[in-house]
Parts: structure tokens; sequence; C-alpha cells
């Protein structure tokens, strides 16, 4: 751990000199294209520095998903505890976060992302040794106070580095959480065997508050750059009509809204489901849920770029309404098919987040913050209402109910036809 903060740091550290000294004499080159140059110079140092401290967040959150059945045989708890418990983790974010998108919108804070990292590290180390079911739930929240921090502000860290490549700068960002969201039940298959053992999981948080410590310095330095960016940009960006980017807006969310219920259903529950429908011991179930949330790590890395190159809108349509027939086998499979299938959806579901995201930005230039806060709010607390509400339906109708109902989420991504035609190719 030690080593890979000091090639980080080296690698900060050395991103100002790399942004203002030339690799050789050169003919004046126009505005665009020097901004162009300097993003690929840094960017990618700066982004894999982010990807990297959200691999590490993220891998903390989905300890908390892998963990339940631990804490369901501990602690007596019912399915419905277990929805209440991812609830509290996720509205505490969701409700955040747009809050602290808007501030930070007008009042920058770079080092709030080592800050928001130390809420993360507060609520582990709780979780660790909580005797009741009530403090899980303040160590929940903490760990979701945490994330209303660290995802606004580092979005916008990805959006400064992207050198206009905005969906692969989201992208890059996003496969970093959606990779620790895969190593989190493989950790707790391997590593966390009681509730004291996850106590070791504070070294992740602490390496990621050294990475973002520096992240933050790199960050302070380009405020006023970004600032003046970020005029340009809304003074050149084309104006859509108020009705239109209100119903754009509102589509979004709407296909928020079904992939991420859809994806609470597997998330929080598809352990159980193994466990119940095939017999699936509990650390081979554990392995399954790595392997669906290492391909929604794989699909993460596409979403973004392919649609700088084709369109957000065809990338849209695709994660949403095209993994439908997939979703619809699901409930009617065997184990094998079951585990490909799960595969397949969340390879393609995951490829929608980087291009929905990218989207409402352009709809709404200039509220970087406050637009990625209220997404990823979207994001968790859609996650959170529908592992609630879903662990209702366990209980009452059986945890084989909740895949057959939540098959048909996905046919909302017909609503993607309402969407306005942006910018096709990135800029």
């Amino acid at each position: 751990m030690a080593s890979r903060i000091d090639s980080l740091s080296a690698e900060l550290g050395n991103v100002p000199d790399a942004a203002v000294t030339p690799a050789a004499p050169a003919a004046p080159a126009t505005p665009s294209a020097a901004a162009a140059g300097a993003g690929e110079r840094t960017g990618f140092r700066v982004l894999s520095a982010i990807s990297f401290a959200h691999m590490l967040n993220d891998m903390i959150q989905s300890l908390i998903l892998a963990i339940y059945p631990m804490l369901k045989g501990g602690f007596n708890l019912s399915f419905v505890q277990i929805g209440l418990l991812t609830l509290t983790y996720q509205i505490t974010a969701s409700l955040l976060q747009p809050l602290v998108g808007l501030y930070t919108d007008k009042h920058p804070k770079p080092h709030s992302l080592a800050v928001g990292m130390g809420f993360t590290l507060a609520g582990l180390l709780l979780l660790s040794i909580a005797p009741s079911y009530g403090v899980l739930l303040v160590a929940a929240a903490l760990v979701g106070t945490g994330s209303s921090i660290f995802h606004p502000e580092s979005s916008r860290v990805a959006r400064m580095a992207s050198g206009g490549r905005h969906g692969l700068a989201q992208s890059i960002f996003q496969v970093g959480g959606n990779v620790g969201s895969a190593a989190g039940p493989l950790l707790a298959a391997v590593v966390v065997h009681t509730q004291g053992s996850i106590a070791w999981l504070s070294l992740a948080a602490l390496l990621a508050i050294a990475v973002l410590w520096r992240v933050g310095g790199w960050y302070g330095q380009r405020l006023a750059e970004h600032a003046r960016a970020a005029r340009k940009a809304m003074a050149s960006a084309p104006r859509l009509p108020g009705r239109t980017v209100a119903r754009a807006m509102a589509v979004l969310m709407v296909l928020l809204f079904s992939k991420y219920f859809y994806m609470a259903s597997l998330g929080t529950y598809y352990t159980f489901y193994l466990m119940e429908r095939f017999g699936v011991p509990q650390r081979s179930a554990q392995l399954y849920l790595f392997a669906f949330l290492f391909a929604v790590a794989v699909g993460t890395i596409l979403g973004g770029p392919i649609g700088d190159r084709i369109g957000r809108k065809r990338v849209i349509w695709f994660s949403i309404l095209g993994v439908a027939p997939f979703t619809l086998m699901l409930p009617h499979a065997d184990l094998f098919w079951t585990a490909a299938l799960s595969l397949v959806i969340g390879f393609i579901l995951a490829s929608a987040f980087s291009a929905i995201l990218v989207f409402a930005q352009e709809l709404i230039p200039g509220k970087v913050g406050m637009v990625s806060g209220l997404f990823f709010g979207l994001a968790f607390g859609m996650g959170g209402i529908g592992a609630a509400v879903l662990g209702g339906v366990a209980d009452a109708h059986g945890i084989e109910t909740v895949y057959r109902w939540c098959a048909y989420l996905p046919l909302l991504g017909v609503l993607a036809v309402f969407l306005p035609e942006t910018r096709t190719r990135a800029s």
C-alpha cells in the first residue's frame, strides 16, 4: 500500500510541470488544441488516482452488502431489516449529494474528498464493533455521508481532467468504483470471517485518504483555470428550451429508477437467491456475486467512450431496453444459466450510467457538481428504496418473486425515445 501511495503521489506531484512544459518548440496552437494537449498529458494520471480512490471507497461499501448473511444471522435480522440497512446508507447519500454538489459548484472545497473518506472510515470502524441493530444503522449512515461528499467532487475532478473526452473520463472514474464493488464480496469471502475482522478494511480507507489528499492539492491548483473553462463552455453551449430540458431530465430519472431498482435485486439479494433456490453455500454465493460485479465493472468502461463516439442516446437505448430479454429469462434459468445471464445483465446495464450522467451534464452546462450530486444521489436513493421494497416482497412472497417482478423494469428503456438529440461525437 505504501508503494502505491508513493507512486500516485509522484504522478500527481509531477502533473503541474507536465501541464505547463511543452515537449519541444512548436507553432502556436489554438486554445482548444492546447487544452486538449494538456488534458492528454495530465488527465490520465489524475483519472487513475481518482479511479483508484473510487475503487477503495466502493470496495468498502460493497463489503456491507457481502456480509449481509453474517449480519442477518448474528443479529437475527429479517429481510425488511436488511433492506432498511441498505436504505439508511443509500438515503443518507442520496439526500446529501445534490446539496453537496450545489454548494461546491459555488464554493469548491478541494480537500473535502479526503474529509468524506474520513466519514467512511468512521462508519467502517463502527460497523466492526456495533453491538446492536441501531448502531449498525448509524454506521451505515456514516458510510452514506462519506459517499455524499466523495462522489460529486470526484466526478468534478474527472471532468476537469477529461481533456474534453467527458464520457471516457466518467467511465474511467466509474470503473474504479465497479472494480471496488466487485472486490468487496471477494474480500468478504477471503478476509472477513467475524464482525471484528471488518476493521482490517480501515487500512483501505486510510490509503484512500492519502491518495485523495494529493488529488485535492491538484484540484486546488486548477480552480481558476477550471472556472474560466466552465464559463467558456456555458457561453458556447447550445441552449435547449426549458421544457425540453425538464422532460429529458425526467426521462433520465425514470431510466435511473429502472436500472438501480433492478440492480438492487442483484446487489442486495443475489446471494440469498442463489442460496435459497439452488442451495449454493454462502461462500460460493459471494463468489457468484463477485463475478456479477466484475461484469458490471467491465461494462462500465465501455459506456462512456462509446457515447463519446456514437452518441449517448444510443448507448442509453441499448443499455436499458436492450437488457430486457435477459432479465425476462433469468427467473426461469438453472444455476449455470442464472450465473451466465447475470453476467450479461451486469455488463449491459453498467454501460448506462456514464452516458446518462454526461448527457445530463450537457443538458445543464456549468452545474457539474449539482447534476453529478443529483444523479449519484438518485442512483443511491433508488437502490436503497429498491432494497427496502424488495425486502418486503421477499418476506411476503419469497425471494424468487423479486426476480420475476423486477424482470419487467428494463422495458421502461423505451422512454429514451423522448430524449433530445445532443452532440453525437466528442468535440
